[in-house]
């Protein structure tokens, strides 16, 4: 039987973002994946960028650091 577990999920404002953000994710070796957006989160493109929650410092320090922008970073229960 799967159980849920937490998961933290960035939301953007559009696509480009959410494309620009997962670029720098993967080249820089970050951790995580690009999603459709969880129910439980309302989100403007659709897209959303899962990892674990202990990432968030690192994944929104390079969010910060290239100006590239998000809409919302929330921890939800989701299947892994």
């Amino acid at each position: 039987m799967r159980r849920k577990r937490p998961a933290l999920v960035l939301t953007f404002a559009s696509t480009a973002q959410a494309i620009a953000a997962e670029a720098l994710f993967t080249k820089s070796g970050l951790p995580g994946r690009m999603i459709p957006v969880p129910a439980q989160v309302a989100a403007g493109c659709g897209l959303a960028w899962k990892a674990e929650p202990e990432d968030k410092q690192a994944l929104l320090d390079a969010l910060a650091q290239t100006g590239y922008a998000y809409e919302a970073c929330a921890v939800v229960e989701m299947f892994a």
